[in-house]
């Protein structure tokens, strides 16, 4: 049986999704779950392809023994299909990805992160990039 595979997404792959990616694949492999559940990220934007994780969310995360990693990709037709599971970090992201997806069905369930956060009334993970440090503490908090 193959893994379930969860995808996360948002904006430019370079700060939320890495770290989401980062820290269920730190959960996974914690849990012994490895073979069973495999994560990736992307972005809806193609503008940071290639790039690493952001720096700040790099040193917010190995703060807290979360490795972030990978280069900055972009979402693609094929992901709608080799994906169960896409999380966008925000509804601009959501409605990106809908937008974004292939003509006709696919097999991804597409859903806010937020939906599944119980502790906190955030709807949205806010994007850090033009913030200050507290802005990677915060997404890594929610996530």
């Amino acid at each position: 049986m193959r893994p379930y595979r969860l995808l996360f997404v948002c904006m430019g792959n370079i700060c939320r999704s890495p770290a989401g990616e980062a820290v269920m694949r730190h959960i996974v492999e914690s849990e012994g779950l490895a073979d069973q559940i495999e994560c990736d990220s992307a972005g809806t934007i193609s503008f940071h392809t290639g790039d690493p994780p952001d720096h700040r969310m790099h040193a917010a995360a190995q703060n807290r023994n979360i490795i972030t990693g990978g280069q900055a990709r972009q979402i693609n037709k094929a992901d709608y299909n080799e994906f169960d599971l896409i999380l966008t970090m925000d509804e601009d992201n959501y409605q990106n990805v809908l937008n974004m997806a292939p003509a006709g069905e696919f097999t991804a369930e597409v859903k806010r992160f937020c939906d599944f956060v119980t502790d906190s009334p955030a709807k949205e993970v806010p994007d850090p990039y033009y913030g200050g440090a507290q802005g990677f503490e915060t997404v890594l908090d929610l996530l």
